[in-house]
């Protein structure tokens, strides 16, 4: 790897960024972050006097295309480097047609090598597990980090981020659950402040649309059989730390997340969606027991057909004893209390090819039924906001509602923002990766069909001593040892 120093390295250790001067494109103009912008200012005016933040881009087709169209929308985003091991593709084509300037690779430890000094900041939109190496890699050398949920896939890989993220408080990082930066986070914010959401016992969190495994023989014995590799696809790259499986198109594209080995089933992909801000506000934590209820269609090969868990929670304070019930799976629905309403699916929930992520046909769409000593609320998925039921116990508490404020930046701006001094970033890794953790510690029960009984102190399980050995994983593949170390 290069030792070189890059602008980012330089800025800070000359004084230079605090002093707001502009370099390469990125300004730091903001005397304290979440500096106050006059109202009559138009926010893309208030952005064209910004410039841009020069970043590299890692994981450019599929979800990682759509991601980019958001960063191109903010005009903030300057992508002078992008990489895939998989360039051919219609989404690396697409993005490379989109940011014909841009320098393109295949190994992201290239792109560090080659351009490292000229960039502040990466995005990291590859395959769950082969985020780990990318956003240590970008730490180390002192960039900003946006990586995609969830932000890893074994419990040590998002406590060794954690802990990096905590050495370099000078970089920004953020999650990519971009519901986070908006309507609900603001409004549960207030509520909890307001004495609204208080007394919180119970969450039933669901997703119950078809996943890419439902359909998979359940009965398996062995991984799924070699087949051609795509024209100019780096297979073996693709793999970066995890041992490495012959290709399938059940692992690519897309697919890695139904496997055990490679992706964290709905609960990964979903759950930062559903229940971010209720782990954010009533300061959850880790918890201290995990036991799946129900998992149809068990295997130790990809996630169930349909799974419940259970997370239980400990009295934080003044706020009582807690547990979340995650639903997964056709037609494995909560209980629904009286006078729920209608279920819907919000418009910021994203399109993959144009079709919704979560397309199928079902009664409860994704969402959350939280459950207080007083109250009952309900809310959709992403940036959808709560509301309390019945209707008619809505209509009597529509007095007590605190005023809300707008959000000021959507979760994208928010990070190139905060790149650049004008905020802070909504899901840091301080926040992000414990949530991320909880998800780590419910795909293992699910992996091992036991309950999981967890130190939340030590951060080990004390049940079972192989359960504990899971939450390291196996040992990286040969050539990948550094990233651990960094």
């Amino acid at each position: 790897m290069s030792n070189k120093i890059s602008r980012g390295d330089f800025l800070k250790r000359s004084g230079l960024a605090a002093a707001g001067v502009m370099m390469g494109g990125l300004a730091t103009t903001a005397t304290a972050a979440n500096a106050p912008q006059p109202q009559q200012e138009d926010k893309k005016a208030r952005f064209a006097k910004l410039g841009k933040v020069n970043i590299a881009w890692i994981g450019m087709a599929n979800r990682g295309r759509e991601v980019m169209r958001e960063f191109e929308k903010t005009g903030l985003a300057n992508i002078v480097a992008m990489c895939d091991v998989d360039p051919k593709s219609k989404g690396s084509q697409e993005s490379i047609a989109a940011h014909p300037d841009a320098k393109v690779y295949t190994d992201f430890r290239k792109m560090f090598d080659e351009m490292g000094n000229q960039f502040e900041a990466v995005v990291v939109e590859t395959p769950d597990f082969s985020h780990f190496p990318c956003v240590m890699l970008a730490l180390n050398q002192g960039k900003h980090v946006y990586v995609e949920k969830p932000m890893g896939r074994t419990f040590h890989e998002c406590q060794l981020m954690i802990d990096a993220a905590a050495r370099n408080p000078q970089l920004v990082t953020q999650g990519g659950n971009q519901g986070h930066s908006e309507a609900n986070y603001f409004q549960f914010k207030a509520w909890k402040e307001a004495g609204i959401i208080k007394d919180v016992t119970h969450v039933d969190a669901h997703m119950n649309n078809s996943r890419r495994w439902h359909g998979y023989d359940v009965n398996i014995d062995r991984y799924p059989q070699a087949q051609p590799i795509p024209d100019g696809m780096d297979w073996d790259l693709w793999h970066t730390t995890q041992q490495f499986h012959e290709f399938n198109e059940k692992y690519h594209p897309g697919n890695w997340r139904s496997w055990y080995d490679f992706g964290m089933g709905a609960l990964g992909d979903w759950g930062a969606h559903l229940i971010d801000t209720i782990h954010e506000f009533l300061d959850l934590g880790l918890p201290y027991e995990v036991e799946p209820l129900k998992l149809d269609g068990w295997n130790t090969y990809f996630f169930p057909m349909a799974s419940t868990l259970q997370f239980k929670f400990p009295r934080r304070g003044e706020m009582p004893a807690m547990t979340i019930n995650w639903w997964d799976g056709i037609g494995n629905y909560p209980s629904i209390p009286d006078g729920y309403g209608e279920s819907k699916m919000g418009s910021d929930v994203p399109t993959i090819g144009g079709k919704p992520a979560a397309a199928s046909a079902v009664k409860l769409n994704p969402g959350t039924i939280m459950y207080s000593k007083d109250l009952i609320f309900k809310r959709g998925s992403h940036g959808a906001t709560t509301q309390i039921i019945p209707a008619a116990k809505a209509k009597e508490m529509a007095s007590k509602l605190p005023e809300v404020p707008k959000s000021p930046s959507n979760h994208y701006e928010n990070f190139l923002l905060a790149c650049m001094g004008e905020e802070k970033s909504r899901s840091p890794f301080e926040k992000f990766g414990p949530l991320c953790q909880v998800f780590c510690l419910g795909v293992m029960a699910q992996r091992l069909n036991k309950k999981i009984v967890f130190d939340r102190e030590k951060k080990i399980i004390v049940n079972d001593p192989f359960a504990n050995a899971m939450l390291v994983g196996t040992p990286p593949r040969k050539g990948w040892e550094e990233f651990y170390k960094m």
